[in-house]
């Protein structure tokens, strides 16, 4: 997958989840924007509670939840791969794997230095040997059914309850008034920006076009002025919105006490447990 592909991908994924290089450029405001930065790192670092990476509260604690949503795919095609292996045949090329951002919980910082093209790269293990000879569709279906059960080893740990608080971020932010007034903002920060969206499911089509049109040449700097106006832009609304979903957690931390004493002593060591076993190691995107 192309990283103008990628690109692409994750501008339409926050669009979903909500229901020259090297040179300067200046936006309508006036204002310098910053140099066009290199594709985000890696880093293998946990958090120190892992409700933060299950049940995120702010944008940048959702490079945890991507990169935990990740390992349970990659532990998914890693199971898959070995049911195959094991069998004599191989599967079916699969797209590659992207860290993906939450288009309600925004992680400002990140987008705002790499823009929504320069996501860290998922990591890709060694190239297995060719296989003997391609998979019927049984045996495909087979393997894939021992990958999802595989990966649901993990899954099940925290998604029921992820699912809940997910739920309850969203009704929430249908109630939230003063986040709704700052969103009222937007679009003439945009404007000064240079941008003419009157939302954001309108910016992040916006984004797309520009990301996907840009010629080979622009397209870092395409990249990086959209990233800076939308960070820029979502500063005051985030502002609101972050305290917000702060105090909601500790209030959704409380009424699921129970569940997520079994979170805190189960999580951890299922991952390490799945890691091991199929020899996949758990990383997050970081600026």
């Amino acid at each position: 997958m192309t990283r103008r592909t990628l690109a692409r991908t994750a501008a339409a994924a926050v669009a979903a989840l909500l229901t020259a290089a090297c040179s300067t450029a200046v936006g309508a405001s006036g204002e310098q924007r910053p140099s066009p930065e290199a594709p985000g790192r890696l880093t293998h670092a946990l958090p120190d509670d892992p409700v933060r990476m299950a049940l995120p509260a702010t944008g940048a604690e959702t490079r945890w939840t991507q990169g935990l949503n990740v390992f349970g795919q990659q532990v998914a095609r890693a199971a898959a791969a070995e049911c195959a292996r094991e069998s004599g045949f191989g599967l079916t090329e699969e797209v590659p794997l992207a860290f993906i951002p939450f288009g309600d919980l925004p992680d400002l910082g990140f987008l705002g230095r790499h823009g929504f093209g320069y996501s860290a790269e998922v990591p890709v293990g060694a190239a297995e040997p060719a296989p003997a000879r391609s998979g019927g569709a049984a045996e495909i279906r087979r393997c894939r059914t021992a990958g999802a059960t595989a990966a649901e080893q993990v899954t099940k740990v925290y998604q029921p309850l992820q699912k809940a608080w997910f739920s309850a971020l969203a009704a929430a932010a249908k109630r939230d008034s003063a986040a709704t007034r700052a969103l009222r903002d937007l679009p003439g920060c945009l404007a000064e920006q240079g941008y003419a969206a009157a939302d954001q499911k309108a910016f992040f089509a916006l984004a797309d076009r520009r990301l996907m049109n840009a010629a080979d040449a622009d397209f870092a700097r395409v990249n990086s002025e959209l990233g800076h106006a939308y960070a820029t832009c979502m500063r005051p609304v985030e502002a609101v919105r972050e305290p917000a979903r702060r105090h909601l957690r500790e209030r959704f931390l409380a009424d699921h006490a129970e569940e997520i004493r079994d979170l805190r002593a189960a999580l951890v060591p299922a991952l390490h447990r799945a890691g091991k076993r199929y020899g996949v190691r758990l990383a997050f995107p970081a600026p």
